[in-house]
Order: C-alpha cells, then sequence, then structure tokens
C-alpha cells in the first residue's frame, strides 16, 4: 500500500531555471512513497486529460496534484532497500521508496512541474532522457543546471510535447547513482487518436537493470564494468518478477528501456510482436515486420505489440543465456565430463558435506537443496507445474486466458493444458536413428600439387671472403 509523508517544508527550494514560476515554491505536492514491490493496478487519471494507463511490471505509477492547469509531481531521490527476489535485498538509491522510481505518466501537451527533492549523500540531478524540452530542464549537471546538493529541492518545467516511451535518470556522479539503481520510466500518451499508435487492452512497461552484489553483501559494487551477477526487469530478478498476465485476444503493447551495460535481445514465446516505438516515438507503418526477439541496445527503449491469441503460459526472456541466471552461476568452473569419482571421496574423508556439482551438467544445482550465503539467491530457480523452471534473472511469464476478465491483472495460476496437448514420454520400441558420420568438408579444400624430385646445391662460405 501507498504510505504518504508530510509535507516538506519549502525552505531552501531552489529553482532549476528562471522560467519556472515563483508561484510553484508557494508549497510542495506531498510526496507518495511506495514499499511493496508487487505490481500495482493501473491508475486510472482522475484529473487532467483521459487516457489508458500503464502497468509497471513489479512497480507503480506516481500521483500527481493539479495546480492551475499544471500537472505537479514530487521525486524523491534517497536510499532505498530493494527486495530481488524472496531472500535477497539489496540497498540502492531510488525515488519515493523504490528502485526503479515510480513511472510517470502524461498526455501530449501537458504542462509538467516536477520537484525533485535530494535525500542521497551526495549531489544529483535528473535527466528526462528522451524528452524534447527547454535546454536548461535536460538535467546534465555543471552544463545546464548546478546539482542538487543534498537537502534541496529543484523544480523542472516543460511540456511534454511528443507522445512515447522515456526514462529518466542521474546525470551527476552517473556512474554510481546509475549502478545503484537510480533511474525510473516515463510515458507520454497521445493526446488525440495518432495514426501510428494503436488502442490496446494491456499497456506493460518496465526497465533492464543490472547489479553486481557479492553473495553475502548487501550493496552494488558500482565500479562493475560488464560482470554483473544481477540481471534485472525493474531491479527484480527471476522468481521475483511479476507474470504479465492478458485476456485471450487482447491486443498487448510492452514498453522496454535498457540501463544496463549491454544489449539484451528480447525473446517472446508463442507469439509474433511489432516494433511499433522506439526513443524517437511511433515507428513509421512501412518499417514493421512481425519478430519473435527484438534487441534492446544500451540507452534505448523498444515498444512492441501483439495480439495474444494463443492461451498458456509463455515464457518472456532475454535470450543471453547468463542473463537468465542468479548470482551463484557466473563464477562455477564447468566441469561437465569430469569423472570426480575417485578425488571426491578423498575430499570427502576431509570434508564430509562435500558434494559435486556441475559434472553431469548444470541443471542438478538447480534441484540440490544446499546451504546458500545470506542474501544470494540459487543460480537457477523457479518451481513450475512439471517441476523445476531452471532459470534466474531477465526471465518471466506471459500468461493468456481466455476467462482473465478485462482489466484484471491478477495472476490466474498455472495453465491447465487441453488433453493431448503436452510432451510426453514414448514408452514404445524405437528404431536405431539415422546419424551423421562425416565430420564434414572444408569450404576450400587446400590442393595437393604432384611433388618431383628436387635438387639442392650446398655452398661452403668461402673461407677468404667470408661469402
Amino acid at each position: 500500500m501507498m504510505k504518504r509523508r508530510d509535507f516538506l517544508a519549502s525552505a531552501g527550494l531552489v529553482v532549476a531555471a528562471s522560467s519556472v514560476s515563483r508561484v510553484a515554491m508557494a508549497a510542495l505536492p506531498e510526496p507518495v512513497i511506495q514499499a511493496t514491490p508487487d505490481t500495482m493496478p493501473p491508475l486510472v487519471p482522475n484529473s487532467g486529460r483521459p487516457y489508458n494507463p500503464v502497468v509497471t511490471l513489479n512497480g507503480w505509477t506516481l500521483p500527481w496534484r493539479m495546480n492551475n492547469g499544471v500537472k505537479e509531481f514530487h521525486l524523491v531521490a534517497e536510499p532505498v532497500v530493494r527486495e530481488i527476489a524472496p531472500g535477497m535485498v539489496a540497498h540502492l538509491w531510488g525515488y519515493n521508496g523504490q528502485s526503479p522510481g515510480p513511472t510517470i505518466e502524461v498526455v501530449e501537451g501537458d504542462r509538467v512541474r516536477l520537484f525533485v527533492t535530494n535525500k542521497l549523500p551526495e549531489h544529483t540531478t535528473i535527466h528526462w532522457h528522451g524528452q524534447r524540452l527547454p535546454n536548461g530542464m535536460d538535467g546534465v549537471g555543471g552544463l545546464n543546471q548546478p546539482q542538487i546538493q543534498p537537502g534541496k529541492t529543484f523544480v523542472y518545467e516543460f511540456v511534454a510535447r511528443r507522445p512515447g516511451t522515456f526514462m529518466y535518470h542521474p546525470h551527476a556522479d552517473e556512474m554510481t547513482q546509475m549502478a545503484m539503481g537510480m533511474m525510473g520510466f516515463w510515458v507520454t500518451h497521445p493526446k488525440i487518436r495518432n495514426p501510428l499508435i494503436d488502442e490496446v487492452n494491456r499497456d506493460f512497461c518496465f526497465l533492464l537493470n543490472a547489479y553486481d552484489v557479492e553473495p553475502g553483501s548487501y550493496t552494488p559494487k558500482v565500479n562493475t564494468m560488464l560482470d554483473f551477477n544481477l540481471w534485472t526487469w525493474n531491479s527484480r530478478s527471476f522468481p521475483g518478477i511479476d507474470s504479465l498476465n492478458v485476456r485471450l485476444n487482447d491486443k498487448v503493447r510492452i514498453r522496454i528501456g535498457n540501463l544496463t551495460m549491454t544489449n539484451h535481445p528480447i525473446h517472446l514465446h508463442g507469439h509474433e510482436f511489432l516494433v511499433t516505438g522506439t526513443d524517437g516515438g511511433p515507428t513509421p507503418k512501412s518499417t514493421r515486420w512481425y519478430e519473435v526477439t527484438t534487441d534492446v541496445a544500451v540507452g534505448q527503449m523498444r515498444q512492441i505489440e501483439f495480439l495474444a491469441d494463443e492461451e498458456g503460459d509463455w515464457a518472456f526472456h532475454c535470450h543471453k543465456s547468463h542473463h537468465t541466471m542468479n548470482a551463484m552461476g557466473h563464477d562455477v568452473p564447468t566441469m561437465v565430463g569430469v569423472d570426480h569419482s575417485g578425488i571426491a571421496s578423498k575430499i570427502r574423508k576431509l570434508i564430509p558435506d562435500y558434494m559435486v556439482m556441475g559434472e553431469r551438467g548444470m541443471a542438478d544445482m538447480a534441484e540440490m537443496e544446499m546451504p546458500l550465503p545470506d542474501n544470494t539467491l540459487p543460480m537457477m530457480t523457479g518451481q513450475g507445474p512439471f517441476g523445476p523452471v531452471e532459470m534466474g534473472g531477465m526471465f518471466t511469464t506471459l500468461k493468456v486466458r481466455k476467462d482473465q476478465k478485462p482489466g484484471d491483472y491478477k495472476d490466474p495460476g498455472w495453465f491447465k493444458h487441453p488433453a493431448g496437448t503436452v510432451a510426453y514420454e514414448f514408452k514404445g520400441s524405437l528404431a536405431e536413428p539415422n546419424r551423421a558420420h562425416s565430420a564434414g568438408n572444408q569450404a576450400m579444400p587446400r590442393v595437393t600439387q604432384p611433388s618431383s624430385p628436387t635438387e639442392v646445391r650446398v655452398r661452403k662460405p668461402n673461407a677468404h671472403t667470408g661469402h
């Protein structure tokens, strides 16, 4: 549930640009704080222009107040504790009690005023990634504005000029603050019917982010460049990521933003989708084609749409296999095919609880009940209706049900497969299968020329001349 804090005093309010009205300094909107990691229902607008709201995966939308026709929001940058998945929490930095911060939803043409209060131990700013706005509102510390010092509040004010999918994040000590989880989603809905933006029944959004939190610790290592051990959606790892629950034949939109340090090929099972939007706005219809995987590069947004016309529990994940693992797996040596039988018995004389891991593959590790270090997650985890799912990280499911009510986002449970539609064990006799026996040919085989005797003459150096 949302909790509210007292109004902050207006003393010490600092204005980000001279164009901000002094009226805005009279009082701050009450900051709304969200502590639970659950996916909150869509926030239906009760003021301003109407729109079809989004659902933020394991997140929520920030409420606003209307002040003389201006939509006012209040973001508080502060340390937060985020549950990555049951059994693990991380000490991050975020906004309004969570990392990522709350989604901001506005309508094309809205005048937006954002109060940003800094409760971090160092200065910060906010960059409104992808927005068209006055230069002094762009949020790059030192270039467009002074940094927001601890305890201070700045005001950003601009018009949401174009519809689309955007982000917000710091542009001050960016390496540290983004590695600590400071980011959020922004959606600008179209004011009127846009020929490139279809109406949908369900509209989801989430950010791709990653952390390096060593087993047994709580705070990310902010200097890590690529070797992260927690790959997350909205700072949640499977099985802590909620499923996307939709009604059969719903038109579904999913908005994805990438603020990790690498690209992510996002793959959906059971359906084909169109990429209908990017950082630059809706894509022309002539550029769209059906895909089942789309790559989201660093700093990019991708908006995909599809018709959910196949019932079932469909996997939805990053197709980089190491991004569907949790922290314990990345430094485990490959022991596939190694016979431990002799050495294992000797080691058990010294360490009675010693067990061999990875000898037959890594799946056994998902089934073993073994002690883990404090505050970490199994490498592969999650339990499905048929046994271990053997996944982690950037993985969840799209659950399509014919009896899911319109606007109902609750998890419907596991899919009940019609008789005869589940793969099963064959118990009859099998003929010997055909196998390829050739090792293959070279694309450019070497041509051996016929050999002939070669006469070799040896000349000795002249003792007088050296030649």
